[in-house]
Parts: structure tokens; sequence; C-alpha cells
């Protein structure tokens, strides 16, 4: 078998709304909004210029089942690109975008194999090499049996065999659960490599063989942190090289600006700046959380007689003419650095129980929250990191409850 190339994404999610960024100046707004449909581009200008032996998309290709025709026109004409290059693509529609929506079609290239509902091979010669690829396109937006079960098993040791699955790996409840599968599951199928798709999180599941999430190409919100893209793969029948891929056109982070030895807002200012140009000068533009940590106790008064809202303001003016642009959605202060923490036997005590929590039943106490009939529909569902983010700050909040003030 001869060396193979290929492109593995998923997740574009074009024509993201965006939603609760409206505090963004209009301008800013706009280039978020456009953040998908550029991302894309890229992905699209690399494989003009790189020309893989084919692509597999992995489900929810648009945002919506309504699937916008704004959306639909840039998706078509990146695949009309890829077409004048005789450059295979693969895809598979998800829960977002599944077949049952309701939307004004357009018709794609002829280099375009678009999987259908039930499981399908699709067969591909790559020089003197076959290559066979099985997936399926989402009927509708629910599916929650595991339909890697509907997977032959591969036979023919002389091909290259792909499996391309969006769904989630059983026990993992950061996004819904659909088409859950184990790993054990994919590793019966004998199949050279998986691409999966619906788990935004870049991650390898499995090296040998590769089972990989590639994660989406743009983050769309605070929680999706970090640098997204896809996988440039290369198999040949002894090694599989993975080459990640930046796309991300406005990079989500949060991070931390040092104060320490620092007592007069100048300073923090000052240090505030230096920290964003590092994160431009490694990301380009974002949308950040800064955390001002290691306060000196005599800068409490800093913040005592200016609110965070007046420090965000004035970060925000200082930003607001460089370029790549940067968006300071928030400022935190860590006010566990005024406060003195004594512990004792029964303060420990109690924050022992909080870490015992598990997953289950930090929901169990959050339950009146979030399935409140009228304020639960507007909370996005709870996460790994929602989880962890929450025990840490019940145990802040208990440790300056019961701690000395400065």
């Amino acid at each position: 078998m001869s060396t193979i190339r290929f492109f593995h994404t998923a997740d574009l999610h074009l024509d993201s709304p965006f939603k609760g960024m409206s505090a963004l100046p209009k301008e800013r707004l706009q280039e978020l909004r456009n953040s998908t449909f550029a991302a894309f581009d890229r992905f699209i200008q690399y494989a003009v210029r790189e020309r893989p032996d084919f692509i597999v998309i992995v489900g929810d290709i648009y945002d919506g089942e309504d699937r916008s025709l704004r959306a639909q026109a840039h998706f078509q004409k990146g695949m009309e690109q890829l077409f004048d290059k005789n450059i295979p693509v693969i895809l598979s529609y998800g829960n977002h975008d599944h077949l049952n929506g309701k939307w004004t079609r357009f018709e794609l290239p002829p280099n375009v194999h678009v999987l259908p509902k039930q499981t399908k091979q699709v067969n591909l010669q790559i020089r003197e090499t076959a290559v066979h690829i099985y997936g399926f396109s989402y009927p509708d937006r629910h599916v929650t049996e595991p339909m890697i079960n509907t997977y032959p098993v591969a036979t023919n040791k002389e091909a290259f065999h792909i499996g391309m699955l969006h769904g989630s790996l059983m026990g993992n409840t950061t996004h819904d659960v659909y088409a859950p599968f184990t790993k054990e599951a994919l590793l019966s199928k004998q199949y050279d490599y998986w691409a999966l798709g619906h788990i935004h999180l870049r991650q390898i599941i499995n090296e040998h063989p590769p089972i990989v999430y590639s994660g989406n190409i743009q983050s769309r919100h605070r929680k999706e942190r970090g640098i997204k893209g896809f996988y440039d793969v290369e198999m040949d029948q002894h090694r599989t090289n993975l080459d990640f891929i930046p796309t991300s056109v406005i990079v989500y982070d949060e991070f931390e600006v040092n104060c320490d030895g620092l007592i007069h807002a100048n300073e923090i200012l000052q240090a505030c700046e230096k920290s964003l140009q590092q994160f431009r000068d490694i990301n380009g533009a974002g949308v950040v959380e800064l955390k001002l940590v290691q306060l000196e106790p005599s800068a409490k008064m800093l913040f005592e007689e200016s609110t965070i809202e007046e420090w965000l303001e004035l970060i925000r003016e200082r930003e607001e003419l460089k370029s790549p642009a940067i968006w300071v959605q928030s400022v935190h202060v860590n006010w566990q650095d005024f406060i003195v923490y004594d512990p004792t036997v029964a303060t420990e005590a109690v924050l022992n129980v909080i870490d015992s929590w598990d997953d289950r039943q930090w929901k169990e106490k959050l339950k009146d929250l979030y399935q409140h009939p009228r304020g639960g529909r507007y909370l996005e569902p709870l996460s790994e990191l929602d989880l962890e983010q929450i025990s840490e700050q019940t145990k802040d909040l208990f440790k300056n409850l019961v701690s000395k003030k400065l």
C-alpha cells in the first residue's frame, strides 16, 4: 500500500449566531459573526495549496437545521474550489444539520460524497491503493442509539479503512449524548483511522490505530478556549502522522495577570497591557477573560474605590485601536489574595465534603436552578469544566466567609 494523505475536520458550524456577545462594538461583533466563514476559508485555502488525496468532514457543517442561504452558498463555493483541484470530499451531517431539517437546497459538485442516513461505505482509489470510508448522516436531531453497531468489520487488509462518526464517547457528558460508542467498540471494527466529530475539544482517544476528535475550526463561546483547527493526516502501512493545522480567526481564552509587587493602578494596567500583547503576538485576535492574581494586600483599596466595571472599561479603551483586535470580556479579581484563611478541623471537614461531591451530586444540588421552568431554559448544560469551576468558587466563598479580612 502506498502513502495516503487526507484532512480530517468536523463541526464547522457555519453562520453560528454567537449569542451573548451583544456588548461588543458593532464592528467587532460583525467580525465575530463572520469568524466561522473566515476559519472555513483558511481550511479551503490550505487544501487548495496542499492538495490532499481526499477530505472527510464529520458532521455539523451548519449551525442549525435550517442551514441559512448564506452558509450554504459559502460552503458550496468552497466545495467548487476543491472540485477544481480534483479533491474528493466525504461528508456527513450531524445533530445540528440533520437530514430532516427544512432548507433551500444547494447542489454540491460531483467531488462531494454525502453520506445517507444508513451507514454506507464509500470507496476511493488513491493511486494503487483502495480506501474504504464508512459513515452516516443524522436522519433527525436526536440519534440516541449506538450507531457503531451498524459499521462493518474491516476484512480487506490490502486497503485502508477509515470510520467517520459524529457522536459521544460513553460517559462523556460535555455535549448532548448522541450516537454513543466505546473505544473498545471502535477498535473491534479493525479500521486504520477513526475520524470523530461532535465534541469540540481536540483530543486523541487512541494512538494505534488513531481514534481522533479534530474539534471545531472556530470557537463559538467562552467555554471553547484555545486555538481551533483540523488534522492533516498522512498514513502508510506502518505509521500515521497527524499534523494539527490552526484555522482560528478569533481565539477565546482566559489567562492570569501576575500583579505581584504592584501597588498602583497604572502598574496593574501596564501588566494587563503586557499580557494582552503577549496573547496578541501568539494568537492574533481574541476574546479573553483576565484574572488578576498575586495582588498585594495594599492594592485592595484600588478595587474598593473603583468598580470592576470601571477597570474593565479602562482596559478596553486602551486596547481599542490595537490590531489584531482583542475584546476583554471580563476582569476577575482574586479576592482570596485579600483574606487570611486559618484552617480548622471543622472548616477543613467542610471543604473535604465539597471536594468529595462527584458530577452527579453537584447536578442534584443545582437541580432547582437548572430545572426551573422559566430560568432553566436560559442556562447551557453543565460541562465538567463548569462543575469544577463551581466547586472551586464554592470553596473560595466558604473560605471567605470564615476568614479574617485584611
